[in-house]
């Protein structure tokens, strides 16, 4: 059976990313921290775009709507693992609120152009802003489930880090979970919340696709970690310790 073009696009850019990452922190120390950031926001502004693309995500015993952005957040999950990892909570909310800020100015640069009079040779305005113009609850559930869920990431792995300093994917994978499970509920109650469909359905199928590509993607995570060993300039105590051997 042939793997599907999704999974291999999926393993190349999950790859090209984390070795960049890495090989950023760990030669170029000073602009480390801007680097991961940077990944991180790409990640979140492209699961932002892609979410109004619904797909049927096929685990094989069985099939769940959700939206195609399910194959991008969980990186974004790790991202802030790996900014998280290196230099510590505080700067990882700084990262966080750097994300939203950039979220914040995605929408309104999206407003701002779709008030523009399209062209009449463009055969697409209506696909077009049928994509890019999202509703105000949309919008407002889609902040208020990053700030809550990715700050619930940040104090959770923070938090096994410290109690379990050679647990590398225990906290990778929890605070993970944690944060793509929390996100899934509160943004199908908010989004939808008046649209008068099921909701659990819907906030089934974005747990268990988010999920289980945010298990999946836990070995990168454990790669990034292997390749910076004891280096990283904002790792303060993790700077001084000889690097970690356990891993789960």
């Amino acid at each position: 059976m042939p793997i599907p073009p999704v999974w291999i696009y999926w393993v190349i850019s999950l790859t090209i990313a984390t070795y960049a990452g890495a090989a950023v922190v760990r030669r170029f120390p000073g602009y480390g921290f801007a680097t991961l950031t940077g990944l991180y926001i790409i990640y979140l502004g492209a699961s932002q775009i892609i979410a109004a693309r619904l797909i049927e995500f096929d685990i094989g015993i069985a099939t769940f709507v959700a939206p195609a952005s399910v194959f991008i957040y969980p990186f974004v999950a790790q991202a802030i693992d790996m900014i998280n990892e290196v230099y510590g909570r505080a700067m990882t909310r700084v990262a966080i609120g750097i994300a939203l800020l950039s979220q914040i100015l995605l929408i309104v640069l999206i407003a701002m152009t779709n008030t523009l009079t399209p062209a009449p040779i463009f055969a697409f305005e209506m696909a077009w802003q049928s994509i890019f113009t999202q509703g105000l609850w949309i919008i407002l559930a889609s902040w208020v489930a990053f700030l809550v869920c990715q700050n619930l990431d940040c104090y959770v792995f923070d938090r096994l880090k410290r109690a379990y300093p050679d647990r590398i994917v225990l906290r990778s994978a929890v605070s993970d979970v944690a944060d793509l499970t929390l996100d899934s509920v509160i943004f199908v109650s908010i989004a939808f919340f008046s649209a008068g469909i099921p909701l659990l359905p819907l906030i089934i199928g974005q747990v268990v696709s988010k999920s289980i590509i945010g298990v999946l993607d836990t070995p990168w995570f454990v790669w990034y970690k292997r390749y910076l060993g004891a280096a990283g300039p904002g790792a303060g105590e993790e700077g001084r310790r000889p690097p970690e051997t356990g891993v789960i």
